[in-house]
């Protein structure tokens, strides 16, 4: 790995599928980053509902404070905010799984649906899961600049935003898809230890422009033109999923450091008692 590789923008949501936000500082853990995706939205059969059924989601903003108050702040400045108080267990369909949440009181739900013209209900699972795709296998996901670089070239513009991928973790100094070799491998992100495990294959919600949720550019036949071929775990990849082998803490212009290509000598894999004794950002 030729070069520094730094961390150039971090993303997370509490509500999976509404508009995914800039974070400056993230605390990885074993299910993913703390706070991201707590909670999502079911239709009136149950059925998990994201960007990919309704654009309108793309347009509300979802925080979820150290206090555990949710905020919702809609296109038109309406702001509903309270703390998520669970109510009755309901079967889900979390895509075509079933998976058993509990409805989420409070005036959410309403809100929600008003935006997206159809009723949808907030929940969260009842074990405490999050509602990340992969579960704790997929518990981040990285991209690289080169890659998002790549895609634009094809695209003919100057660039393409990130967030309508959805990612976790955005790279720089890696070229294009290099990140596709570090599937299997330790791969260190400030305090942090993950092991990417295979390819996001992509779905038409990257359509999308990441805040008002209008289709706008075909990132489908993009990849398809250039995509096919490639050895992914996934058809028309775009990034890395990977599992968080230790806690730690990641900051934007955070180094990475595959553990095999480390400093000789240098400990790659030190215990979590001994992070959080001795590590540069405890908690």
């Amino acid at each position: 790995m030729a070069g520094a590789i730094r961390v150039t923008a971090l993303s997370t949501t509490p509500v999976k599928g509404l508009r995914i936000a800039a974070r400056k500082r993230l605390e990885l853990e074993r299910a993913g980053a703390r706070g991201d995706r707590a909670f999502y939205l079911i239709d009136a059969r149950g059925r998990m509902i994201n960007g990919k059924h309704s654009g309108a989601l793309n347009g509300i903003v979802a925080e979820l404070d150290g206090r555990g108050e949710l905020t919702l702040t809609f296109p038109d400045g309406r702001v509903v905010s309270g703390t998520p108080e669970p109510g009755e267990e309901v079967q889900t369909s979390f895509h075509s799984r079933p998976r058993v949440a509990q409805l989420i009181d409070g005036p959410f739900s309403q809100a929600i649906s008003r935006d997206a013209g159809e009723a949808l209900r907030l929940v969260r699972a009842a074990d405490g899961s999050t509602a990340v795709d992969r579960g704790a296998r997929g518990a981040v996901t990285l991209i690289s600049c080169g890659s998002l670089n790549r895609l634009a070239e094809v695209a003919g513009e100057a660039n393409v935003d990130a967030r309508r991928f959805r990612m976790t973790v955005e790279l720089d100094g890696v070229a294009p898809f290099g990140e596709d070799a570090w599937i299997g491998r330790e791969v260190r992100i400030g305090d942090a230890l993950v092991r990417p495990l295979g390819h996001v294959g992509r779905c038409i919600v990257t359509s999308r422009h990441p805040v008002s949720g209008v289709v706008d550019l075909p990132t489908l036949d993009l990849l398809r033109s250039f995509r096919s071929g490639a050895p992914t775990t996934e058809p028309l990849a775009f990034g890395v999923y990977a599992e968080v082998l230790r806690p730690g803490v990641v900051e934007l212009g955070d180094e990475a450091v595959l553990a095999d290509e480390a400093v000789l000598g240098e400990e790659t894999t030190p215990t979590d008692e001994a992070v959080s004794a001795g590590g540069r950002r405890a908690g």
